[in-house]
């Protein structure tokens, strides 16, 4: 198969995970507790993939310099957008309580919640595009990182969505949207980028992370403290062990 549709599919089946927990979210009604475990573990995941996979990588392929400047442009970058979009009522999008405006409530929420999602799912396929451009193939680790991580974004915030009195057809086509459109960021890492240099997809792949990093602190962990309080941290910590086991494993 040709690795610009290999990155394509992996990427589309990471953000597929955000389908898959929109889904358990609509069917059942999961408990607050339950959705904050989850999220917490999928946030130590996360971690754990950026601390192994992305930085160390990163540094390795593109030296201290770029590998810091491009993490620092990732991490600003998201804060000034998420907070631009936290303005227009999307600040609680990951959040399953009943912290998500309606529509009623702030007009033009729903298209801020979107954009919201893609802002938070596209630097994380980038880098699975990004994988395959350094290795030939996808890194499982990273994959895995993403996929776990994701069922409890799209959990969490479905309940959020169901709360908010949002439908089938917005929350479905929601995260049927950003599935395709995490194939295709994975793809256009990989098509851009495919004849580059070290440093430079270093300097990507770290915009990626400081970007991921940036979205862990801001949407994931304050859904995860809400609930679990003092275990936050030691289900998170599982969830970094858990993740370096499957690097450690992969190779």
């Amino acid at each position: 198969m040709p690795l610009w549709l290999q990155a394509f599919g992996w990427g589309a089946i990471a953000g597929g995970a955000l389908v898959l927990g929109a889904a358990i979210a609509w069917k059942w009604a999961v408990p607050p507790r339950i959705v904050s475990f989850v999220m917490a573990f999928g946030a130590g995941v996360l971690i754990s993939a950026l601390a192994f996979e992305l930085v160390g990588e990163a540094q390795e392929a593109g030296g201290l310099v770029p590998t810091a400047g491009g993490f620092l442009v990732g991490a600003v970058t998201y804060v000034g957008a998420n907070a631009i979009l936290a303005r227009k009522g999307a600040q609680h999008r990951k959040r399953s309580g009943g912290q998500q405006p309606s529509e009623s409530d702030a007009a033009g929420s729903g298209n801020a919640i979107a954009l919201g999602a893609l802002l938070d799912g596209i630097p994380e396929s980038v880098v699975l595009g990004l994988g395959l451009v350094a290795g030939g193939t996808v890194n499982p680790a990273v994959l895995v990182a993403i996929f776990i991580s994701n069922v409890p974004e799209g959990l969490s915030s479905t309940a959020g969505m169901k709360n908010a009195g949002r439908g089938r057809r917005y929350v479905f086509g929601l995260w049927g949207g950003i599935a395709l459109a995490s194939g295709l960021a994975a793809l256009i890492g990989y098509s851009l980028l495919a004849d580059a240099s070290g440093v430079t997809v270093a300097f990507i792949t770290a915009i990626a992370a400081g970007a991921i990093l940036a979205m862990v602190a801001d949407t994931m962990i304050p859904e995860a403290f809400e609930r679990q309080h003092m275990f936050t941290g030691l289900i998170a910590a599982l969830g970094f062990l858990t993740a370096f086991v499957v690097h450690t494993v992969s190779g």
